[in-house]
């Protein structure tokens, strides 16, 4: 079983490097890393390419947003199991493929997900923020809810049965992606309940105040409940209180 990371890029040198590294220091070796860079103008590239890696694919041009870079990726990936990894992330510890690989070989299953921290731009052992995700019901993204995308793996054959990222719904496409495979489609999953990745805070979907309004009113729009004012009400309480806790309950490192 083999593992296609995708890596979108897009002027990461400071950060890319970390990155690699974390997938590197794998105990699982059996994977590719699929750069996707929207034409850098810094050093990404030869930050990238300073690691001489034999398993390594380059996609070099402009796309049109991150989901069409990940769909990209994917689209050149040859493993089984596809994982994404922004730039700025990185995996928690060195076990994480390991871990996930044995749940795949042991389960008739075609998700794997688990937990995720944030972490300080600056400083990847303080944690700012616990994402504790669970074992996935019916209803829950109705509630706010769902899987930590960073978490989320899959297998290649999804996306060619359920199709790719819905590129045209900006930051979004994360959650739709999640909301068809799990609520839409009944796809057999597993909540491996670890923190799979450390994630630097202040990402694309919440950088701002403006970025997270837009991307609630296209998730409620994609489920729904537009109209329902008793539902989104529903909605944005549990999503609050779930956020809270995360920052409450914080493991340390």
């Amino acid at each position: 079983m083999k593992f296609s990371i995708l890596i979108p890029t897009f002027n990461s040198s400071r950060t890319i490097q970390d990155s690699i590294n974390s997938i590197l220091f794998q105990s699982f070796k059996n994977y590719e890393i699929i750069i996707i860079d929207n034409l850098s103008s810094d050093e990404t590239i030869k930050v990238i390419r300073k690691n001489n890696l034999e398993n390594i694919k380059y996609i070099i041009e402009k796309d049109n947003g991150i989901f069409d870079a990940i769909n990209k990726g994917i689209k050149l990936s040859s493993g089984e199991i596809i994982s994404l990894l922004h730039s700025d992330d990185v995996y928690y510890d060195n076990e994480v493929l390991q871990n996930v690989y044995n749940v795949f070989k042991a389960n008739e299953i075609s998700i794997v997900y688990g937990d995720l921290v944030y972490v300080k731009k600056n400083n990847l052992k303080s944690i700012l923020r616990y994402w504790k995700s669970k074992s996935f019901t019916h209803g829950d993204f109705l509630k706010g809810w769902h899987p930590p995308h960073p978490s989320f793996f899959v297998k290649k054959i999804l996306f060619q049965k359920y199709n790719l990222y819905e590129n045209d719904i900006g930051n979004a496409a994360d959650v739709e992606l999640m909301y068809r495979f799990l609520e839409k489609n009944n796809i057999n999953f597993f909540y491996l309940n670890k923190i799979l990745v450390k994630m630097r805070y202040g990402g694309k979907s919440n950088k701002n105040i403006i970025s997270i309004v837009n991307q609630n009113r296209k998730i409620i729009k994609f489920l729904g409940i537009e109209n329902n004012y008793c539902k989104i009400f529903r909605f944005f309480t549990y999503k609050l209180l779930n956020r809270l806790s995360q920052f409450i309950f914080r493991p340390k490192i």
